[in-house]
């Protein structure tokens, strides 16, 4: 099954070079014209992380996940081994407001706390183990997408 998220995830990064080699940026990107762009290339990154995690052996059980109570909502839910990893994404297209996982502020990243609470209160069986990582995803020009994850990116 690992090859499979091998091979998926290297034609989305081939396809993102292609994009970029014919000067296509993420805010160019075909969709439907009443979605923002930045929702657009949100999603496309989205999509990109998950088949990043999915090779690198993450098992994703849910994604875009909204809690019963309060806002918020958690990018990603997958198991890392024995752990249970609440994955917030960030997508930019440029490095002028700085590196994607800086962009998750204290504020957020209480909003996914509380959500992840919220979540597992619904688990049958509860995770011994919990974590809480940023997804970075960067828009590069000439390379297309990359991805970096930082595990473990913030606690309760």
């Amino acid at each position: 099954m690992d090859w499979i998220a091998r091979l998926i995830y290297g034609a989305l990064v081939w396809k993102e070079r292609q994009r970029a080699k014919w000067r296509r940026g993420p805010e160019q990107a075909r969709g439907p014209k009443e979605k923002k762009e930045h929702l657009i290339t949100g999603a496309r990154g989205e999509t990109l992380v998950y088949w990043h995690l999915r090779q690198a052996g993450y098992a994703i059980i849910a994604r875009n996940r909204r809690p019963r109570r309060r806002g918020g909502e958690l990018d990603m839910i997958g198991w890392d081994g024995p752990v249970l990893a609440f994955i917030e994404v960030k997508t930019r297209s440029g490095r002028e407001a700085g590196p994607p996982e800086a962009a998750v502020s204290r504020r957020q990243q209480e909003r996914v706390m509380h959500s992840a609470r919220e979540y597992m209160k619904r688990l049958k069986r509860k995770p011994q183990a919990y974590r809480f990582d940023i997804a970075g995803v960067l828009w590069d020009p000439v390379a297309g997408y990359k991805v970096h994850v930082t595990k473990d990116a913030f606690k309760e």
